[in-house]
């Protein structure tokens, strides 16, 4: 392994020249990434197939596994299994190193990473992702966190299925995110009503947006509705959620909705490491090819960056494009293209999955859609959708489902 740390304090700190890969004797730029999550994932794969031997990739992450997430909301209901991977497995799988430590700052100019631990970590190119921090965002309710083993969450939906709620209220924050998880839940939820012939329990949205997953698109987001209808689940837009106590959940604006439960997801905010810069909501900067404005090797892809539209899928976009960018920067022979971003994703029903698609940048007109059959190629039932992470996750469970063939 590479000695790439040394313990601050006590050191006078060199110039950036002092700590590139060439004076410390390495052949290979080091690209830093933090993060363990589908961001950071894809970067290193990514770099893996575009750089090849040019870059020697570090992973460090605060976790030593990667928790995939948009299983989770099968989890509650029984009709899902959220799978973990071992970051040091996957790291090792991509000719990458992994460490188990959080990184607290970095210094750009010297192109330095410090962990909370103190240990100092050089580096050529930095690509941030770590992601974002969960928060409380409805006082009262229960928050669906989107990991394993959610008691609260598991607590509501035995209540529904035993005929005790009368209303149940799926909500979330306005501001930066990904609506498409409370959408899933109300539709598992009606589901559960349909299977057991249960009458009497209201499902309803509540949500800020101006329709049903409008990020998607007008059309896409309209035919959501239907969807939504059909189950007869009630959808009231553009409204906030305040909090919920004495059986009713306060809104703005509207008066306030009964309710036996409430479900809300989290509200975000970006993961702060001292020497990047932030918006007002602990965001990163970026470019459209992900790079952090005014700081030269930095990059950050994934849910820490500004990028409104906080999804796995967008996520592995901007890994993709810093590593082209990096790949080309190390002088190989690839296109670096900037961030068209696409949005896919696959709504969980109860029955048949909806496939929704949507270009989020201009130039492609109309293009939303949610439908039965996936509108771009599909190898597995994959809900993330990455060039590199998707096949590399299929082949890995694969791996993880094969019986062992080892002699006896």
């Amino acid at each position: 392994m590479r000695q790439t740390r040394r313990r601050s304090g006590g050191f006078s700190r060199m110039g950036p020249s002092a700590l590139s890969s060439t004076l410390l004797g390495m052949s290979k730029a080091k690209v830093l990434i933090v993060g363990g999550g589908v961001g950071a994932l894809e970067a290193a794969l990514a770099l893996h197939d575009l750089a090849g031997d040019r870059a020697g990739v570090e992973i460090c992450a605060g976790r030593g596994d990667f928790v995939y997430r948009p299983f989770a909301v099968g989890e509650p209901y029984g009709a899902s299994r959220v799978l973990r991977y071992s970051l040091e497995r996957i790291a090792d799988l991509c000719d990458a190193e992994f460490q188990l430590e959080n990184v607290a700052s970095v210094d750009p100019a010297l192109r330095l990473a410090t962990s909370h631990d103190g240990d100092e970590i050089p580096y050529d190119y930095l690509v941030v992702a770590p992601g974002a921090r969960l928060l409380w965002s409805v006082p009262g309710a229960t928050t669906f966190w989107g990991v394993p083993d959610e008691g609260e969450m598991r607590d509501v939906v035995s209540r529904l299925r035993e005929g005790r709620l009368r209303r149940l209220v799926f909500t979330m924050p306005g501001g930066h995110g990904w609506a498409l998880p409370a959408y899933e839940l109300a539709l598992l939820a009606a589901t559960e009503l349909e299977r057991s012939g249960l009458t009497g329990t209201q499902l309803t949205i509540v949500t800020p947006e101006e329709g049903p997953l409008q990020i998607f698109g007008r059309r896409a987001s309209e035919q959501v509705a239907e969807l939504l209808a059909e189950h007869g689940i009630e959808v009231i837009t553009g409204t906030h959620p305040v909090a919920y106590e004495n059986g009713a959940l306060a809104v703005v604006p509207g008066e306030e909705i009964e309710a036996d439960a409430v479900v809300s997801l989290p509200r975000l905010e970006g993961r702060h490491i001292d020497g990047l810069p932030y918006d007002g909501r602990g965001f990163v900067p970026v470019d459209d090819h992900a790079r952090v404005p005014d700081l030269p090797g930095v990059f950050a892809v994934g849910d820490v960056t500004s990028f409104p539209v906080k999804q796995g899928g967008i996520a592995t976009q901007q890994a993709d494009v810093a590593a082209e960018a990096i790949a080309l920067d190390l002088g190989c022979e690839v296109e670096s293209n900037p961030l068209d971003p696409v949005l896919r994703g696959i709504l969980w029903t109860g029955s048949k999955p909806r496939y929704l698609f949507g270009w989020l940048g201009g130039g492609h007109g109309e293009t939303s859609v949610a439908s039965e059959r996936p509108p771009w190629p599909i190898d597995n039932p994959s809900k993330l959708i990455g060039r590199y992470l998707t096949p590399f996750l299929s082949e890995l469970e694969a791996a993880n489902r094969a019986p062992s063939s080892a002699a006896g």
